[in-house]
């Protein structure tokens, strides 16, 4: 299926976004933005943060309706919305096991919502629901899980001798290496296609520059902010690089597959917000698994 495009006015000339493929200025703006609500949410109030997760979570979930809805699948908003919300606020408050048990009530309750509706449909629903219970809900808990190292007391805010709110920064950090050390890499280098058919602007001297960015990035922010080993630095450089790309790569294979350029318009110069989401989630999980055992709890 051919990616419905944007319409265009004669006599007007398309906007030219150079090898990017985007307006770089509305991108940066917006990045900027949206690091910033999440910084104000960490410094404020820490428990701030836990909202912030869990709207996106909301927005996502409704982008990825919209964007099924385009091959005629219909997956329940409101059980996939409430128990994504519920999912994050228990990985916060009561970690991972918690958070298994709220994800296994929360698919079992999508099951059941779903039968109301007869059953033409029900496995193709059925599926698509559960998969985007735990692509977007399920993933985005391990962010709560990750700012829960320091703590969950309510009220407490931002400092820097909270392992969770250095932990949330590292992650974050690593995901923004890895996107502009490929940037920057595929802009001025490449030439040779990772995935063609998937994402023809991704190259291999890109995911070159996101590794030795993220690897760069990961030794420098566990030996000195993190106050962990070098080779843990490498070794979630290396992970975080990896997950970003496959991330971005399995959301470009969602679009590509449902006949769509952007999950939405919501955020200039980015598309939707899952189109900034994708690098996230793939990352989060396994950057928390390496941060918890090999540097919070050594």
């Amino acid at each position: 299926m051919m990616t419905p495009q944007s319409p265009v006015t004669p006599g007007v000339p398309a906007k030219v976004h150079g090898r990017a493929g985007r307006d770089l200025r509305a991108a940066i703006v917006s990045a900027l933005v949206l690091v910033g609500l999440i910084l104000l949410s960490l410094f404020f109030w820490k428990t701030a943060f836990v909202a912030v997760v869990a709207v996106a979570v909301v927005v996502a979930v409704w982008e990825l309706q919209r964007g099924l809805s385009a091959k005629g699948i219909d997956i329940p908003e409101q059980p996939l919305m409430a128990g994504g919300v519920v999912m994050v606020v228990v990985a916060y408050i009561w970690g991972a096991p918690a958070l298994v048990t709220a994800t296994a009530v929360s698919a079992l309750v999508v099951m059941l919502w779903l039968l109301r509706r007869g059953i033409n449909g029900y496995v193709q629903n059925a599926t698509a629901a559960v998969f985007t219970l735990v692509y977007l809900p399920f993933l985005a808990s391990f962010v709560a899980l990750l700012l829960a190292e320091g703590g969950n007391t309510p009220g407490v805010g931002f400092t820097m001798d909270d392992d969770g709110v250095r932990g949330v920064i590292t992650f974050i950090a690593m995901v923004v290496a890895s996107d502009v050390g490929g940037y920057i890499a595929g802009v001025l280098f490449g030439k040779h296609p990772m995935a063609r058919v998937i994402s023809p602007k991704k190259s291999w001297e890109g995911f070159a520059g996101s590794v030795l960015a993220c690897v760069g990035a990961g030794i420098g922010l566990v030996t000195l902010f993190l106050d962990g080993d070098w080779w843990v630095g490498a070794l979630l450089g290396l992970v975080a690089a990896v997950m970003a790309t496959l991330g971005d790569l399995c959301e470009s294979v969602i679009k590509r597959d449902l006949g769509i350029k952007d999950m939405s318009q919501i955020i200039p110069g980015h598309g939707g917000l899952m189109d900034r989401l994708d690098s996230l989630l793939a990352t989060v999980a396994p950057t928390w698994v390496i941060l918890h055992y090999l540097v919070f709890t050594r």
